[in-house]
C-alpha cells in the first residue's frame, strides 16, 4: 500500500491539500471515473497473495513500505507459512528472519505472529469477514480492513493511503484533511458501479501517474476535469 495507517494528512510531498482545487461536481466526478475506468481496466491490488490469509499479512507487512519491496519478501515467507497456523508455529524471531528487507521488520513480524495466533484462536484458522474483528487483530487498522473486505471478499470499501489521499485533495474528487474525511468524501460521491473499483484505480492513478513529485500531467486521463492548480506541462 506504500503508507501506514497514519500518512496521509496535508503533508504529503509534491500535492497533499492545499494545491489542488474547488470540489467536482457530479458530472465531473462522473467524467474522473469513466476515464480511470478507461485507462485502467482491469485494475487491482498488485500486493500478491494466494488468499485472503497472504492477503491480510501481505497488506499487513506494506505499511510504509513498496509492493514491489513486500511482493520481494513474501514467496519465502509464504512457502514457509501459508496458513495461520505455520505462521504461528514459525513465530516471531521465524517471521522476522523472512522479512529483513522490509521496513519496520521486528514489529511488522510480532503483529503477524500475534494475528495468526488470534486468527487459529478466535475464527478457526480463518479470516474474518467482519471489519471489527478484522480492527481487533494486532496491525490492522481501518485501511487495512478495507483493503481485506474489498479483494478478498468484494466489499465496495474504498481504503485511503497516501496516494489516494493525495490524488483526491489534488483533483477535487474528495478534498479532506485527513485520511478519514477523504474516505467519507470518496464513499458520498462514489457512483455505485464504480464504488468495487474505485480504490485500485485511484492507488494506481496516484502510484504511476499522479506522482508527488512529478505528476504525469500531460499524460494525464482525466487532466481535462482535475481541478489541481499547478498541473506541469
Amino acid at each position: 500500500m506504500d503508507a501506514d495507517e497514519g500518512q496521509g494528512r496535508g503533508g504529503d510531498r509534491g500535492g497533499g491539500r492545499g494545491r489542488g482545487g474547488t470540489r467536482l461536481d457530479g458530472d465531473a466526478v462522473e467524467a474522473l471515473y469513466e476515464a480511470l475506468a478507461a485507462a485502467t481496466p482491469d485494475a487491482r491490488t498488485e500486493l500478491v497473495h494466494q488468499d485472503p490469509f497472504t492477503l491480510l499479512v501481505a497488506v499487513v507487512l506494506s505499511a510504509q513500505a513498496t509492493d514491489a519491496g513486500v511482493n520481494r519478501a513474501t514467496p519465502g515467507l509464504f512457502a514457509a507459512a501459508p496458513t495461520p497456523e505455520a505462521m504461528a508455529a514459525l513465530g516471531e524471531e521465524g517471521i522476522a528472519a523472512l522479512i529483513r528487507t522490509i521496513g519496520l521488520y521486528r514489529t511488522k513480524a510480532k503483529n503477524v505472529a500475534a494475528l495468526s495466533r488470534l486468527l487459529v484462536e478466535r475464527h478457526g484458522g480463518a479470516v474474518p469477514p467482519m471489519r471489527e474483528a478484522l480492527e481487533a487483530l494486532p496491525g490492522v487498522g481501518r485501511k487495512t480492513a478495507n483493503v481485506v473486505l474489498n479483494v478478498a471478499f468484494g466489499e465496495p470499501t474504498i481504503a485511503v493511503d497516501t496516494h489516494i489521499f493525495r490524488v483526491s485533495n489534488r483533483t477535487g474528487l474528495a478534498p479532506g484533511r485527513t485520511p478519514a474525511e477523504v474516505e467519507a468524501g470518496l464513499v458520498a460521491v462514489t457512483p455505485d458501479r464504480h464504488r468495487q473499483d474505485a480504490h485500485h484505480r485511484l492507488i494506481l492513478h496516484g502510484r504511476y501517474v499522479c506522482k508527488a513529485r512529478k505528476p504525469l500531467c500531460p499524460a494525464c486521463p482525466i487532466r481535462t476535469v482535475c481541478r489541481y492548480d499547478a498541473k506541469t506541462g
